[in-house]
């Protein structure tokens, strides 16, 4: 089985196994870089029913049902007049690695869970690669709840609104450990431009909790020659998971 799981992510030729004790080291060398982390794209313009300003000090209290409630009818910008329905999320509310993404595509728009088309099989690969898998010690949810158009890059405003639920759901799973896959989520969890080549194989804070960048499985689908580095940063995650109390 682990033998499959690595011949789907394209590492099963000359790997070396690295002892899981070794301190974690970034070297720095050429990447291949992702599309821009900050979206410049102005924002399509959509008529949505006006809602008040987000209470964040009421979102920071409610519960699951209410979360989950407030926003399957969230108006606050323009991605909702094109929506199918919203993605909240998916996994163990009481997980140890919480899995932030970028945005819905039109697959997960349509059946309202993140990562279930191409780069979702991919991630269940990656994940099972170190024992992981969804729904089990995983959630995994994303930087924006509603499709942006032709899968263009979140804006910062549409960020700013669901970080408000992001930064809700992270306070109640508790996880031991985040991982942002993908410059987006990264720069927004992080508040920075910086690549995610000089970002991965390094561990940041986000409000208290470790975290750590890695390539997005749908850039690993354009880019397999990077499944080598996503593969560092997988055995990272399992020491860093091993490790933190």
């Amino acid at each position: 089985m682990r033998k499959q799981m690595l011949e789907e992510l394209g590492l099963l030729p000359r790997w070396e196994r690295r002892s899981l004790s070794s301190s974690v080291q970034h070297v720095a060398e050429p990447e291949v870089s992702e599309q821009p982390i900050l979206p410049s794209q102005a924002a399509t313009a959509s008529a949505i029913v006006p809602q008040p300003p987000l209470n964040e000090a009421v979102i920071a209290k409610m519960s699951w049902q209410n979360l989950q409630e407030i926003v399957s009818t969230c108006q606050q910008c323009a991605l909702a007049a094109e929506r199918t329905q919203t993605v909240f999320g998916v996994g163990d509310r009481e997980a140890d690695v919480f899995l932030v993404g970028e945005g819905p595509g039109s697959e997960e728009d349509r059946q309202g869970e993140p990562f279930v088309g191409p780069a979702g099989k991919l991630l269940d690969a990656m994940l099972a690669s170190i024992e992981l898998r969804r729904g089990q010690g995983v959630y995994i949810a994303n930087i924006v709840k509603c499709r942006p158009p032709q899968n263009r890059n979140p804006q910062p405003e549409e960020a700013r609104v669901c970080l408000t639920y992001l930064r809700r759901q992270l306070a109640l799973v508790k996880p031991r450990l985040i991982v942002a896959l993908g410059g987006v989520a990264a720069a927004n969890l992080l508040q920075n431009d910086v690549s995610v080549g000089k970002l991965r194989q390094r561990l940041h804070d986000y409000e208290g909790t470790p975290l750590v960048v890695t390539y997005h499985p749908a850039y690993l689908l354009r880019a397999p020659s990077e499944k080598r580095k996503s593969w560092d940063d997988l055995r990272l995650i399992r020491r860093l998971i091993a490790s933190t109390p």
